[in-house]
């Protein structure tokens, strides 16, 4: 009986080692998306000229994942509520910020890039998009870092923090 408890608390602290090394990874997928979704709308808004609901809508048709569920989301917003495109995005992100592992820096440069969404011409929103590319890219490289940094780390604690507690009980 003692090692079936012992196997289930090893088995316990090692999944948590990998769920936090899984969120690590996550991160930067995500931060990949948001790159991708933005590179997407600024082809978008230069080319097409669509409003912004149905460049929306088609962006989130390429994309998957949490950032495809916040893109229709924001366009739903945009056309069944007296919401300016500002306050759509940011009630957009909010949701989807309880959702994913991205943190509150990279949160902050969407909320940044929100505030001028829709809200200029075609030059200056694209310089808008060009700006938060920028300030994604360096998010991503310190996502990158964090995750070649602690994600051995985070899995290797799991597993050795279990056999420690075992020992201890023991």
């Amino acid at each position: 009986m003692k090692w079936i408890g012992a196997l289930f608390i090893i088995f316990s602290t090692t999944w948590l080692g990998f769920y936090f090394a899984g969120r690590l990874s996550e991160r930067t997928k995500e931060l990949r998306a948001w790159k991708l979704a933005l590179q997407s709308l600024e082809a978008e808004v230069m080319y097409s000229q669509l409003p912004l609901q149905e460049a929306s809508r088609r962006i989130a048709k390429q994309l998957n994942g949490q950032i495809q569920i916040f893109l229709i989301g924001f366009a739903n917003q945009l056309e069944t509520s007296a919401l300016s495109a500002k306050e759509a995005w940011k009630h957009s992100l909010q949701e989807y910020a309880k959702k994913v592992s991205i943190k509150d820096s990279d949160i902050q440069v969407l909320l940044q890039f929100g505030e001028t969404i829709g809200m200029h011409d075609k030059i200056s929103q694209q310089k808008q998009i060009i700006l938060a590319l920028k300030h994604l890219e360096r998010e991503e490289q310190e996502a990158i870092d964090s995750q070649s940094s602690y994600e051995r780390m985070s899995k290797m604690l799991g597993v050795l923090s279990g056999i420690l507690i075992v020992i201890l009980l023991i």
